[in-house]
């Protein structure tokens, strides 16, 4: 069919993106058929008429996303192009939930639009993809904050991924929330009711890789059997020593069956992996095997830094008072002041860095309002902190107050005994620190610290500690 006789139905409240959009089509050769309301898009399409749609998600008289099961059952081939201003991850998901073939989020560039009405125009329409994509659930709370163009990559690829069983690769720097992305695929794709088992590899002692994995016999099932049904999420990938890649490897090829004790057969599982490592590099240097890392990297998705999407700041830090407030926190504000320096910042520790500094204001502060003062502050104070590496963050941070504590030393030399008097020092916090963040839970803080939990509730005992393990 000759581009001349393509018809492009466009839907919009706002006369000037209609205006806009009517003119870029007609010049390049399409016809154009524009209106402001979902009623009239809805008859154009009932009668047959547009080969493709490009429709705003509000409307004065109603929702597409209301009207889009009456397009696609009497119309399942027609390919619809849904724009929206409320670019957050439920719109992508809800996109993708009704079919369409793509979301671009407001405000767009006219040339992509142009590109993408070629594709839809050109590209056979896929009724069993769109199926696929359409057991996306929806989720009153956002897993992901952020409105920013970056976010909209993550989005969308959320919301072309959630209804598929693809293993995905996320990939990002320390903080920028891999694991969130990593969850919101689970709790919104077709094994949320399975289990979301995720493991830290960095975290993890190389030589309890493989049991943790894979179970250390005599009914230990592992955390693959665990995540039989649901998502076994690898955090840090690129720490998995090389045995135990050889070992996810055979599991991926079928050769290594790893049945589930419980059930008798081989667990059915999605495997989600991040990393903020360079793989090819790890590759390079052997540390790495290049097959693992092609059945890891069949769905790549780019967790953008802070740094590339300051404009989601203020949107984010509103969000972690709220939730600081929830957690017994004092209830706090924040100016606009504030936050224009918090946008100014390199963010070397990402959201993370963000939330944990939004909690520390309003742990340590009394105002109610955060004002530019109390920001730059706590920024100068972490700035003259030690840097703490990726890899060695715990041999940093031990050496550098190691350091202050010999300097406050008459001649710079401690008194003698120092090495029992280090590990005398250092177990309390240890053990309330390993708690606090258990939530009193033995059990979990004794496999942190490497315990036995007889051996964690004896120390504890000796040291007076008071813990209350949890049920």
């Amino acid at each position: 069919m000759a581009m001349t006789s393509r018809k492009i139905l466009v839907a919009d409240d706002d006369a000037s993106i209609r205006l806009v959009l009517s003119q870029a089509f007609t010049r390049l050769g399409y016809e154009v058929r524009a209106t402001g309301n979902a009623a009239t898009l809805l008859k154009w399409v009932m009668d047959g008429d547009g080969d493709l749609v490009i429709t705003d998600v509000v409307m004065p008289d109603g929702n597409v996303f209301d009207v889009l099961p009456k397009i696609r059952k009497e119309r399942p081939r027609l390919p619809v192009v849904v724009m929206s201003a409320q670019n957050t991850v439920l719109t992508a998901i809800a996109a993708a939930e009704g079919g369409v073939f793509e979301y671009m989020p407001k405000p767009f560039d006219l040339d992509d639009m142009a590109a993408l009405a070629k594709r839809a125009l050109e590209a056979p329409s896929d009724k069993e993809a769109a199926k696929a994509q359409a057991r996306a659930a929806r989720d009153e709370r956002l897993p992901l904050i952020g409105r920013s163009p970056p976010m909209q990559e993550v989005y969308r690829s959320i919301g072309r991924l959630v209804g598929a069983d693809l293993t995905v690769l996320i990939l990002g720097e320390s903080g920028v929330g891999k694991e969130l992305v990593a969850r919101a695929m689970h709790d919104l794709g077709r094994r949320r009711d399975g289990r979301f088992v995720p493991i830290s590899l960095a975290a993890l002692p190389r030589d309890r890789v493989d049991a943790e994995l894979f179970g250390r016999g005599d009914g230990d099932q592992g955390r693959l059997a665990e995540a039989d049904g649901g998502t076994l999420f690898l955090d840090e990938v690129g720490d998995m020593p090389l045995d135990a890649q050889t070992r996810l490897l055979r599991v991926f090829d079928g050769a290594d069956p790893g049945v589930n004790p419980k059930t008798g057969r081989r667990p059915s599982v999605r495997v989600i992996a991040a990393t903020n490592r360079d793989l090819r590099s790890l590759i390079a240097q052997g540390l790495f095997r290049e097959d693992l890392y092609f059945r890891l990297n069949v769905a790549p998705i780019r967790v953008p830094p802070l740094r590339e999407r300051t404009e989601d700041i203020p949107e984010l830090a509103r969000a972690f008072l709220l939730r600081a407030s929830r957690e017994g926190l004092p209830v706090k504000t924040i100016d606009q002041g504030a936050l224009d320096r918090l946008k100014r910042h390199d963010w070397p520790g990402n959201v993370r860095e963000l939330e944990n500094l939004i909690r520390r204001i309003c742990a340590l502060y009394g105002e109610e309002m955060i004002s530019a003062r109390i920001v730059e502050r706590e920024l100068s104070e972490q700035a003259s902190s030690p840097v703490v590496e990726e890899a060695a963050s715990l041999s940093s941070l031990v050496e550098h107050n190691l350091a202050a504590y010999f300097a406050l030393q008459p001649n710079g030399v401690p008194a003698n005994g120092l090495y029992d008097r280090v590990l005398a020092e250092i177990e309390r916090p240890l053990f309330q620190l390993t708690l606090a963040a258990t939530k009193g839970n033995q059990m979990r803080a004794a496999e942190i610290l490497g315990l036995n939990r007889n051996t964690l509730r004896k120390r504890l005992n000796d040291l007076g500690i008071d813990a209350k393990a949890r049920p």
